[in-house]
């Protein structure tokens, strides 16, 4: 059996393995690659020279992308007094406390962000077993524990995405959709990237930037020049 589909196979056809892609070439690309019956999402895969499992070469963090991630975020706020009402008035789908914790803990995974004031991180902390391998912790490093909670909420709806390095030393995070211009996605692509660059632990040695490929959803991958980024 195929490992792949006839639709991936065809797709995959347009892309030479071998090739180190130009971003606005790669860009193009990946739009002629991909065949997803909707507006497929367009992600970007950094693997970096740096050990994960050194404290001081975890890299994570946030950025909001100059032309967002053409998706609305769901976000739910963990506050309580005048943060809960610059919540509510900022966007956010659902604010609370007690309540909302206790919502969360009978099953309630309706959203895509978790932002709280640092007051409120002890109660949220009893939800690390549900929100931590889902990725929902809050974490103060991108921006979603805070007491400027409007900000933190109308970050998120602009189009916030976070980054992080994993246990395989690689970034993923989405730079768009296929539906936005190519302008639109280099503007995106090199907002990440910039940021990526300046987060460069000093104990990483060599080429920090050891490859780079974008997809499509369901699509193949297409490889970057690491050294020609621009």
């Amino acid at each position: 059996m195929p490992k792949h589909g006839k639709k991936y196979l065809e797709a995959a056809k347009k892309v030479d393995s071998k090739k180190l892609y130009s971003v606005a070439e790669a860009i193009k690309l990946v739009k002629e690659t991909s065949y997803a019956g909707f507006d497929a999402s367009v992600e970007v895969s950094y693997n970096l020279s740096v050990d994960p499992k050194q404290a001081d070469q975890q890299i994570r963090g946030s950025l909001v992308l100059p032309n967002g991630t053409g998706k609305t975020q769901k976000v739910i706020v963990f506050a309580d007094g005048p943060q809960a009402e610059q919540a509510k008035a900022a966007g956010a789908d659902e604010v609370g406390s007690d309540d909302l914790v206790e919502k969360v803990q009978n099953g309630y995974l309706d959203f895509d962000v978790v932002v709280a004031t640092p007051t409120m991180m002890a109660k949220v902390g009893r939800l690390g077993r549900i929100l931590g391998p889902k990725g929902l912790m809050p974490n103060p490093k991108t921006g979603t524990v805070t007491m400027d909670i409007e900000k933190a909420v109308k970050n998120v709806k602009a189009g916030q995405v976070e980054y992080r390095v994993d246990r395989q030393a690689a970034i993923h995070a989405a730079i768009g959709k296929v539906s936005f211009t190519d302008e639109q996605l280099i503007e995106n692509f090199d907002a990440l990237r910039d940021v990526i660059l300046r987060a460069r632990p000093s104990a990483a040695k060599g080429q920090y930037i050891k490859s780079v490929a974008v997809a499509a959803t369901f699509g193949p991958g297409i490889k970057l020049d690491p050294l020609n980024l621009d």
